[in-house]
């Protein structure tokens, strides 16, 4: 019996879900002004609570700011957050620039890195109404369609190319963009994104067989750094991926979440978290 649906289109890949970006930071003061008091986001709780490292969650994804000279990710991340007006209210408040767009908002943090804030929609990012949707990176002039090829071959993902992009789907709702550019581009720093995939095995077996492998971190966990046509073996980009099977401990560890409009003067009992 056929019921007319196309089963394809419910097909996520292997790549589950986009959990982290991480980036170090000289002044953690200036990132708790920007990214929890501007932005609105929420420093973790529980985890990393001293002064070298914060963790900022943004539903069910997360910054990791790390105590360093500052890295600056080659491109731009995309976070869907709702309440555009008091998000704008938030970065006038806090002295923080922006350019307002239709359908956007653009900034910058302290240090640099590009931010573009977007408000939820169903037909993009799903149920997704906080967080990282999107990490699109600029890459070489040449390397999209061999960086399509890497994530189709190595991790089963549904990539593609076209036009001089690579489009990666991510999980429910992510992305990973990368766009060609004529430009010269940074030397690359060393911060990281942190992915999770069902089959931890499949991709660590060839990545191995490609020589790429840089650290075998623990059971639940291992890493790269560069990305290659895996027909030719042209480097592409490098941009360390910390890859973590499902059987790892903190897989959907629920994350906690404030309500940003929440405040003392006004206080309203029972609305101090955000529930989406």
């Amino acid at each position: 019996m056929s019921m007319g649906f196309d089963r394809s289109a419910e097909d996520i890949g292997n790549i589950v879900h986009l959990e982290h970006v991480n980036l170090a930071v000289p002044d953690q003061l200036a990132a708790t002004r920007f990214y929890i008091s501007a932005l609105g986001l929420t420093r973790d709780p529980y985890l990393n609570t001293g002064a070298e490292l914060m963790w900022v969650n943004a539903g069910a994804t997360q910054f990791h700011l790390v105590q360093g000279s500052p890295q600056r990710l080659r491109g731009r991340i995309d976070l869907v957050m709702p309440d555009r007006g008091a998000l704008i209210e938030r970065l006038q408040r806090h002295g923080v620039a922006f350019e307002e767009h239709a359908a956007h908002v653009d900034l910058r943090c302290p240090w640099g890195n590009r931010l573009r804030c977007i408000e939820p929609d169903a037909g993009r990012f799903g149920s997704t109404t906080l967080g990282i949707v999107q990490i699109a990176f600029d890459v070489p002039n040449g390397s999209a369609e061999g960086i399509a090829r890497f994530y189709r071959e190595v991790f089963g993902a549904r990539a593609t190319a076209s036009d001089g992009t690579a489009r990666v789907p991510v999980g429910l709702g992510q992305t990973l963009l990368f766009t060609e550019t004529a430009a010269e581009l940074p030397p690359y720093d060393g911060h990281h994104v942190q992915v999770y995939v069902a089959d931890f095995s499949g991709p660590h077996r060839r990545l191995l067989e490609l020589g790429l492998v840089t650290e075998e971190s623990n059971r639940h966990q291992y890493r790269f750094v560069d990305i290659v046509d895996p027909r030719t073996g042209t480097p592409c980009l490098r941009i360390e991926h910390e890859v973590r099977a499902m059987t790892h401990p903190m897989f959907k560890r629920p994350l906690v979440n404030r309500n940003p409009l929440q405040a003392t003067r006004g206080y309203q009992p029972g609305c101090d978290s955000y529930w989406g």
